[in-house]
C-alpha cells in the first residue's frame, strides 16, 4: 500500500489507523463531513489529505482525488448508538452508502475494499465468535452491517475488486465514544464520582485501538479476498477485572459500586473473538495489554478534560 482512502476516520480506530499509516509512510485521503465536529481530529501531516464529503456525496469522490489509490477503508456509518440502531430507514441508507463506497473505490482504481463489520451481526451469541459462527442479528444496526458485508462483497466481485470484511468486537482507546462503558467510567472516576456497574461477571474481549488499527492495516495488506475476520484480542476477562484495573490506574482509593445495576434481560455473558484465521492469514498479534492501553486512554482523556 502506498495510498489509501478512509471514510469515517475520526473515531477511535480511524484516528489510530491514520497514525499507523503516517508511521509507515502511506498517504491517506481522509473522507469526513465538512460540518463534522471532529475535523480537528484529522492529523496535520503531509501524508494526510482531508476530503470534505458526506456519505451521501461519495459519488463525487473521484472529482476530489486525482490519483489512483490502493485500498479503500470504509468505517463511516450513521446511527451507531441509541435509537438510531433500530432506525430501519437510516440503517438501510447505510447499506446503500457502503455500496456507494465500493463504487467510489472502483473509480479510484483501488485493488481492495476493507469494510468495518460488527459483533452485532451475530446477535446474542455465547462463546467464541469466529467467521463461521452463524449470524442472527437482533437489531437494525447488526442487520444492516450483515447485509452491507454481503452486498458489498457481491458488488466488489462484479467490479473486480478484492473484498475483506472485519467484524469488530469491543474496541477502546482515545477518541472512543463518550457513552461507552470504558469512557463513561473514566469520566466518572476522574471527576471523583462513584460509577455504578453490574456485578461484572461477564467475560469480555477488549482490544486497544492501536491494535485494532494494526489489524486493519494487515487486512488491507494481507487479508484474503472474500474472507470475513473477527477483530479482538482473542482473550476474555471478567468485566469487573477490567473496571478494577481502570479504577486502580487512576486511584485505587476511588469508590465504585459493582452489582448496583441489574443485568439486562438479554445480557450476553461471554464475548470473545476467535482470531485464529486473522493470525494465520496476516500474522496479527495484539501488542498492548489492557493495563497498557487503558493508561494511554486515561492520559488522553485527562488532556481532553484540560482543554
Amino acid at each position: 500500500m502506498k495510498t489509501v482512502v478512509i471514510t469515517g476516520p475520526t473515531g477511535a480506530i480511524g484516528t489510530a489507523l491514520m497514525g499507523n499509516f503516517i508511521e509507515k509512510g502511506i498517504h491517506v485521503y481522509a473522507v469526513v463531513r465538512k460540518d463534522s465536529s471532529r475535523l480537528e481530529r484529522i492529523p496535520e501531516s503531509p501524508l494526510i489529505t482531508p476530503v470534505l464529503l458526506g456519505l451521501d456525496e461519495l459519488q463525487g469522490l473521484k472529482n476530489q482525488i486525482s490519483v489512483s489509490c490502493d485500498v479503500f477503508y470504509h468505517f463511516a456509518w450513521a446511527g451507531t448508538i441509541g435509537d438510531g440502531r433500530n432506525d430501519v430507514y437510516l440503517q438501510n441508507q447505510n447499506v446503500k452508502y457502503t455500496l456507494d463506497a465500493v463504487r467510489a473505490a472502483a473509480e479510484l482504481g483501488c485493488k481492495r475494499f476493507v469494510g468495518a463489520g460488527s459483533q452485532a451481526e451475530y446477535g446474542r451469541t455465547e462463546g467464541l465468535l469466529s467467521p463461521d459462527t452463524p449470524a442472527f442479528p437482533e437489531n437494525g444496526y447488526g442487520m444492516a452491517k450483515l447485509c452491507a458485508g454481503h452486498m458489498s462483497r457481491l458488488l466488489c466481485e462484479q467490479l473486480g475488486i478484492e473484498h475483506v470484511w472485519g467484524r469488530i468486537l469491543s474496541v477502546y482507546g482515545p477518541r472512543d465514544g463518550a457513552k461507552t462503558m470504558i469512557m463513561s467510567a473514566i469520566d466518572s472516576f476522574l471527576r471523583d464520582r462513584c460509577p455504578r456497574f453490574t456485578k461484572g461477571e461477564q467475560l469480555w474481549d477488549y482490544l486497544y485501538s492501536k491494535d485494532a488499527a494494526q489489524a486493519m492495516y494487515l487486512l488491507g495488506e494481507k487479508g484474503v479476498n472474500g474472507k470475513v475476520y473477527c477483530l479482538g484480542s482473542g482473550h476474555a476477562r471478567p468485566l469487573a477485572e477490567y473496571i478494577t484495573i481502570l479504577r486502580n490506574s487512576i486511584d485505587s482509593a476511588l469508590k465504585m459500586e459493582l452489582g448496583a445495576v441489574p443485568y439486562s434481560p438479554k445480557q450476553v455473558m461471554y464475548l470473545c473473538a476467535d482470531i485464529k484465521t486473522l493470525r494465520e492469514d496476516t500474522g496479527f498479534e495484539p501488542e498492548y495489554s489492557f493495563e497498557q492501553g487503558i493508561k494511554e486512554t486515561i492520559a488522553w482523556y485527562r488532556e481532553e478534560m484540560g482543554k
